[in-house]
């Protein structure tokens, strides 16, 4: 999931600018996408399932019409939530006016805060986290004095993961969570105009200049007064930026907490090559972010870099599909190997993370059929252990091959000669150059930042998902 927002003082065409923003952030989320306008107070807002090209139109675009601020939203569905009525931003009217909502995380209390609204008389319409935030900022804004107040006190409410923008007819609010698990960050461009987005690409993407990160439990707000910023909740828990970006998630020229994502894989590259050596004759990375960790198993093991695999570029990203059939039906016509450069050849094929298996089991057949003598398999992540409970789809141990399987096992089943995984001490090393102090990789070692959903909370949320 991606937010970009957008604060100007003047008529502008933001909507344009926010399509563009979301463009650049389309690879956290394919299965939606969403704008809303803010024009003098007046918001025009559209959204609808599928990519940003898909949803927005020339015609689209031009009906939402000009502002002074906008702000977006892109986001993946899991197989419950995937309904166009789960796109975001959300658009809210309440007895002291609007406000629009776009989120990047996932509350690990939601469903009790949902529960707890349901019995006082409120109702819901979606499966969707916003909602519940925005039902929580509305309750405190209607005893506050101002939005960034309501705000404020909304954060104290929640847990869990969420990077978010909050607008109202006056003001765009960007607000980071506590242990900062997922990136915000603000530029500014030549006009005056502010922008807030997940990642620093899409900053570059609409001509604005990065200025810097939002902090963790910041509250960020951009009005015609300047800008104000709030730290009640800074200093509350230590910083656990989700190491996953640096792995995965986040554009490889984007920038978070100061490490360039590139370079952070790259690195994880040269720490698996010394962890995992083989002999080989070339080596190849899984397209797209698996490429950046072969550069550097690569360099640090003196094996040649290939070209070995070529990406269908209107295929998504199959990690994050909902649905087991989906991903494996998308896998069959993602990827193509090139003859030349594994024929006869052993090969080291790296991959950015095993979580499934089911991109890699059918990548090492790909490469057999072509003519691969060996095929080591090597994750530049470590083995995924445990479900992620802050926006990643992973919701079960029974679906991670790691958690019922030895990796001699694991690389029976792929048809691999060998698999090898990056050890858990060098993941924390990844963002060395950075400046962040400590990284959630909960998803590796168990160990959750905040309170984890129990039993019930869980019973009440799938039965909330089938209603």
């Amino acid at each position: 999931m991606a937010v970009f927002g957008i604060f100007g003082t003047e008529t502008a065409n933001v909507a344009s600018s926010v399509y563009y923003g979301l463009y650049a952030l389309q690879h956290r989320g394919q299965a939606s996408s969403g704008i809303v306008v803010n024009d003098d107070g007046v918001f025009h807002a559209y959204k609808d399932s599928g990519l940003v090209n898909d949803v927005f139109s020339h015609t689209v675009l031009s009906s939402l019409g000009l502002g002074q601020m906008a702000v977006g939203n892109v986001r993946y569905g899991t197989s419950a939530t995937r309904d166009r009525i789960n796109a975001e931003p959300i658009v809210v009217n309440h007895s002291k006016g609007k406000m629009a909502i776009s989120i990047d995380g996932k509350l690990v209390n939601g469903a009790k805060l949902k529960e707890e609204m349901e019995l006082q008389g409120s109702i819901f319409h979606t499966g969707n986290d916003a909602e519940i935030i925005s039902a929580t900022i509305i309750k405190e804004r209607i005893v506050s004095a101002s939005i960034e107040e309501a705000v404020c006190k909304a954060v104290a409410r929640l847990d869990g993961a969420y990077s978010m923008i909050v607008m109202s007819p006056q003001k765009l609010i960007a607000v980071r969570d506590p242990n900062g698990i997922h990136p915000l960050c603000y530029g500014q461009r030549n006009d005056g105009e502010y922008v807030v987005a997940s990642e620093t690409c899409a900053l570059t993407s609409v001509g604005a200049t990065y200025i810097r990160d939002i902090e963790k439990g910041e509250i960020v707000v951009f009005s015609k007064e300047g800008i104000k910023t709030i730290k009640e909740h800074c200093e509350k828990k230590p910083e656990r930026l989700c190491v996953f970006e640096y792995l995965y998630t986040a554009r490889p020229d984007s920038v978070i907490a100061g490490c360039s994502v590139h370079l952070a894989r790259k690195r994880a590259g040269a720490f698996l090559a010394k962890a995992c050596p083989v002999e080989a004759d070339v080596v190849i990375g899984a397209p797209d972010s698996g490429i950046d960790a072969a550069i550097g198993y690569a360099e640090e093991s003196g094996i040649p870099y290939g070209l070995g695999l070529i990406k269908n570029k209107y295929i998504g990203r199959t990690f994050i599909d909902p649905g087991q059939n989906v991903r494996e039906d998308k896998v069959k016509i993602k990827l193509n190997p090139v003859v030349e450069t594994v024929k006869g050849k052993r090969v080291v094929l790296v991959d950015d993370s095993i979580v499934r298996g089911t991109t890699c089991a059918r990548v090492v057949k790909l490469l057999r059929d072509a003519g691969a003598t060996e095929i080591h398999v090597r994750s530049s992540a470590p083995a995924f252990l445990n479900p992620c409970y802050y926006g990643t789809d992973i919701a079960s141990r029974d679906v991670l091959i790691a958690c019922n399987h030895t990796t001699e096992e694991i690389a029976r089943i792929f048809g691999a000669d060998t698999v090898g995984f990056l050890p858990l001490e060098d993941v924390f090393k990844l963002g060395a150059s950075g400046k962040c102090t400590g990284y959630c990789a909960a998803c590796f070692d168990g160990k959750y930042p905040t309170e984890v959903p129990t039993e019930s909370v869980n019973k009440y949320e799938r039965k909330i998902s089938q209603k």
